[in-house]
């Protein structure tokens, strides 16, 4: 495999013209991805909405979106392309999600997430999410309690030094080197990401960089 000079993952707003990459890590992260126009009339409609998505370099990697509700920011979806996963991308979306937050006025920042999935626990608790509350039997495809988990105020000193320090380690990351094929040298086994870390929940893979933490949104 050749190398190709290695490539920066760069964050933007998501737009239309975006959908179709989109719609294919829906398909490919979630067993129950949410139908085509789902994102078109969030972008188009839906005020609340925030969507973003990662590229690296004429390629759609990563996408992740929050509703913002008066002060608070609630994370509705996350997803990185099988292929680049393990490559800082999702950190990355996730450090753009909490600007976004607080740019946009926003006090906090909040979800829900499976007891099940701890990997993904593991990612939100790094970034200052804490759990605050349980909402029991939330998820209907199996009854599974939901955690609910909040960062501390986003403009307050320790998040803003936690985010900071973070972001600060992932701008150290090197550049993704790619080969031939256009995809990450190095990458993981294309393996079901929960196999890392227990089972597939159903609603989510158990992965960092595949997240469905909140039902606010269902499918129609």
């Amino acid at each position: 495999m050749v190398a190709r000079p290695p490539l920066m993952v760069v964050v933007d707003r998501m737009t239309v013209d975006d959908l179709p990459g989109v719609e294919e890590i829906e398909r490919e992260s979630f067993t129950t991805p949410w139908p085509p126009h789902a994102y078109r009339s969030e972008l188009e409609t839906n005020k609340l909405a925030h969507y973003i998505v990662a590229r690296c370099g004429d390629q759609l990697v990563g996408f992740a979106g929050i509703w913002l509700m008066v002060d608070e920011a609630h994370v509705t979806t996350f997803a990185v392309r099988q292929a680049w996963r393990r490559q800082g991308v999702g950190e990355r979306l996730l450090i753009a999600l909490l600007d976004l937050a607080e740019a946009r006025g926003g006090r906090e920042a909040t979800l829900e997430v499976r007891p099940s999935n701890r990997s993904a626990r593991r990612l939100y608790e790094k970034y200052g999410f804490a759990l605050v509350g349980v909402r029991p039997h939330y998820y209907s495809d199996d009854n599974e309690d939901a955690l609910i988990m909040t960062t501390g105020r986003l403009d307050g000193r320790q998040m803003r030094d936690r985010v900071a320090r973070l972001r600060a380690a992932v701008a150290k990351r090197p550049d993704i080197e790619v080969g031939d094929d256009g995809l990450p040298i190095g990458r993981p086994a294309d393996t079901d990401p929960a196999d890392e870390d227990g089972a597939a929940d159903g609603r989510q893979a158990i992965a960092p960089d595949v997240l469905r933490p909140s039902s606010i949104r269902k499918s129609s």
